[in-house]
């Protein structure tokens, strides 16, 4: 039996390496920089804000592969935001623990899968 832990590594290295696959670089790089970006925006603006931006983002790669990804290793597969938005305190903040779990995981890859740093951003690779 895996702990929650292992599933979340798991899920995260098979979700960072495909989108490594499948993927230009520069998509890629984008996917990586938001890995390093959601926890500081959850943490100063508030899971259901972080992701209403990170789902107003005008590429595709943050709302299908970015969220969803996300989404389905916590085991909040296509609801992610919805239920980020419609839940109560206690489920709110069980929700928040659990996309924090994981995107430690996510960051952890993209830096040594996709050799995306915290220092990196998306506008640098747009220049």
């Amino acid at each position: 039996m895996q702990t929650r832990d292992q599933k979340y590594a798991l899920d995260a290295y098979n979700n960072v390496l495909a989108i490594k696959g499948k993927e230009d670089k520069k998509t890629a790089r984008k996917y990586g920089v938001m890995c390093h970006k959601l926890p500081i925006l959850i943490h100063t603006a508030g899971l259901a804000q972080a992701l209403a931006f990170v789902e107003s983002r005008k590429d595709v790669i943050y709302k299908i592969d970015f969220l969803d990804n996300l989404g389905k290793t916590i085991g909040a597969e296509g609801r992610l935001t919805e239920a980020a938005r419609t839940a109560e305190l206690n489920e709110y903040m069980r929700l928040t623990a659990q996309v924090m779990e994981a995107l430690v995981w996510y960051k952890r890859f993209a830096q040594s899968i996709l050799g995306v740093d915290a220092s990196d951003n998306e506008e640098e690779e747009e220049k």
